[in-house]
């Protein structure tokens, strides 16, 4: 199975990346083609199916230069891809370059354009993003500068030269299961109703198992025996890596972090089915859509249970 913006088909080039002479004559090849982000939204075809609305040089030539936000994204079939950063071409909220498709917040086209498609666009928003957020040094604060593609900024200042790499923020997302029944909780910010999988950031010093048992305990007061892993989800923002578990509950009170958790409940096989179909009539169970890890959790453990 492959989650949401997981499955980039492309051949991301790491060691072609370093060579600035060969990114250069990626850019002036004639079949390079750019993704286009105004305001971390990316630009898709105006269609009822949407598809990454890929433009040539030639309408992105006022954005290259020193001072753009452009990133190389990887070769499809030998043919270069680049993401680029194309806010400054409206200083309104009109969305500019409306000839050539619309810009759509990249959560809402992850379920709407082609599966490979979705890992591209979290790879271009999360590396716009990240050059958005570090123009300058971290260690001395001087200006840095893009190189290898925008895998790295360089500190500009030649005392400090301090290197920089965008990060992955690992956060695990578990369902803790007991004999029939599966363990979801509700944080304040969420749509009445809604549940979903305990989620929260990995610690340093810290392996996934560990992780697990810490946060659920933390936030519901349940001692977590045996995890396993599931799979993985890149998740744009503005930059975590979802890592999906299966828990065995190994105890059945809970007791909630108030400041984390706004309810939780242990949930029949039932429930959840109702809710995967739109949702129980007993209880209002809803869970998240489809694009999230944790619905595809929340499924693997109604199949299971089967």
């Amino acid at each position: 199975m492959i989650n949401v913006f997981a499955g980039n088909p492309l051949d991301r080039a790491a060691n072609q990346r370093r060579e600035p002479a060969w990114l250069g004559d990626r850019l002036r090849e004639p079949g390079t083609r750019f993704l286009l982000l105004w305001k971390l939204n990316a630009l898709a075809t105006d269609t009822d199916k949407p598809e990454i609305a890929w433009q040539p040089a030639t309408v992105v030539a006022p954005f290259l230069g020193d001072d753009s936000k452009c990133v190389f994204l990887g070769l499809d079939g030998g043919a270069a891809r680049f993401a680029i950063d194309v806010s400054r071409a409206s200083e309104d909220d009109a969305p500019p370059f409306t000839e050539h498709g619309r810009f759509g917040e990249v959560r809402a086209l992850g379920s709407l354009v082609p599966l490979a498609e979705a890992g591209i666009i979290a790879q271009a928003r999360a590396l716009i993003d990240w050059h958005n957020r570090h123009t300058h040094c971290a260690v001395c604060g001087a200006p840095t500068i893009a190189v290898e593609g925008g895998y790295q900024r360089n500190c500009k200042a030649p005392a400090c030269a301090a290197q920089h790499f965008p990060r992955t923020d690992p956060v695990v997302i578990t369902l803790i299961r007991r004999p029939g029944v599966c363990l979801l909780g509700r944080s304040a910010r969420f749509p009445t109703d809604l549940y979903s999988c305990l989620a929260g950031f990995m610690e340093p010093g810290e392996s996934i198992e560990e992780a697990v048992r810490r946060e659920v305990l933390e936030e519901c007061g349940i001692a977590v025996g045996a995890v396993r892993y599931h799979s993985s989800q890149p998740w744009p923002f503005p930059a975590s890596l979802m890592i999906g578990c299966i828990g065995e509950g190994e105890s059945e009170q809970i007791e909630r972090d108030p400041i984390e958790i706004e309810d939780a409940n242990w949930f029949t096989r039932a429930q959840v089915i109702n809710a995967l179909n739109g949702g129980d009539p007993e209880t209002g169970l809803k869970i998240p859509p489809s694009l999230a890890i944790a619905h595809q959790l929340i499924r693997w453990w109604v199949d299971d249970e089967a």
